[in-house]
């Protein structure tokens, strides 16, 4: 594809490997190749789902790696869905307009002034950042918002949050057709109600989950700002590297897992016991986390299974 992916030498270790890292040698190179082959033979021709969170959205070198990773997955023959959200980009525009956001238990309230402004964001901007970075490697993305071809179909959550949309079906026959072409398919989550043609809001959580179980994907990625799933949610030493279903849960009961990263859960949850082999939750701000999490024995972040 005439691009080069640098991991540094710490790549089978969790995290990404330390700035300044020395130059690989050749037989280090080697190597990494080797450990990556049995991974690409078994992913090979399989469907994944990642979703790219406003908070791992930074721009600059960390959409551009994330591009690179996409770019690479696909070129080993993964067939890759992105999901994105873009909570804080909406969020600054509503800023900028002097509009004040208001939440409840997590999601935010969606008058019809705010889904024109999610709607600009999600669809007009950050999808549109993101078809472009892959897109330097060659016409492989392609662009699409959950209403089209009635993709994600909603209906309203609660009246008292507006806008908001709760998933009522996944039809995936466009994502099929894109991913039959060796497309990349990067979705933006407005959803809508195809009696009415109302557009609704939907928590990118919650959709990459439905994506990932009518697609039938091997995996489900997340990527988000912090480093996976703790024990502790204030301490990093507590990060948990693999957590059944069952252990996720409690988890949540326990107030281990709070805030933004709820919707995560349980979508894993969701995920793992709907027919999904596996759910993670990476650190997207980590260099090539995707490609550490996919081509490396030791991977990074959370995973969670049934």
């Amino acid at each position: 594809m005439g691009y080069e992916v640098s991991l540094g030498t710490g790549m089978a270790a969790r995290g990404a490997p330390e700035m300044g890292a020395p130059e690989l040698t050749a037989g280090a190179k080697a190597e990494i190749l080797v450990e990556a082959l049995p991974y690409i033979r078994r992913f090979w021709g399989k469907t994944v789902v990642v979703k790219y969170g406003g908070n791992a959205l930074g721009g600059g070198s960390d959409l551009a790696d994330f591009a690179t990773d996409v770019v690479l997955m696909r070129s080993v023959g993964i067939r890759t869905v992105v999901v994105h959200g873009g909570g804080p980009q909406i969020g600054e525009l509503m800023a900028r307009l002097g509009k004040k956001p208001e939440f409840r238990d997590g999601l935010r309230v969606t008058d019809a002034e705010t889904l024109d402004i999610a709607r600009m964001v999600l669809v007009g901007k950050v999808n549109r950042d993101i078809v472009s970075a892959v897109n330097v490697h060659g016409p492989m993305a392609v662009g699409v918002s959950g209403e089209d071809g009635g993709l994600i179909q909603a209906t309203a959550l609660d009246p008292d949050l507006g806008f908001v949309g709760h998933i009522s079906r996944v039809a995936p026959e466009l994502l099929l057709r894109l991913l039959a072409e060796d497309l990349v398919p990067v979705v933006a989550t407005i959803g809508t109600d195809g009696g009415t043609g109302q557009a609704y809001n939907i928590n990118a959580d919650t959709a990459a989950g439905a994506i990932a179980i009518a697609l039938g994907a091997e995996k489900l990625v997340f990527l988000t700002d912090i480093d996976g799933i703790r024990a502790r949610h204030d301490d990093p030493t507590s990060l948990q590297s693999h957590l059944s279903a069952a252990a996720l849960e409690a988890l949540i009961d326990d107030g281990a897992v709070a805030g933004g990263m709820v919707p995560k859960a349980r979508a894993a949850i969701e995920a793992v016991t709907g027919g999904v082999a596996q759910a993670h939750i990476l650190d997207g701000r980590s260099a090539h986390a995707l490609v550490l999490e996919f081509f490396t024995r030791s991977g990074v972040g959370t995973m969670v299974t049934a």
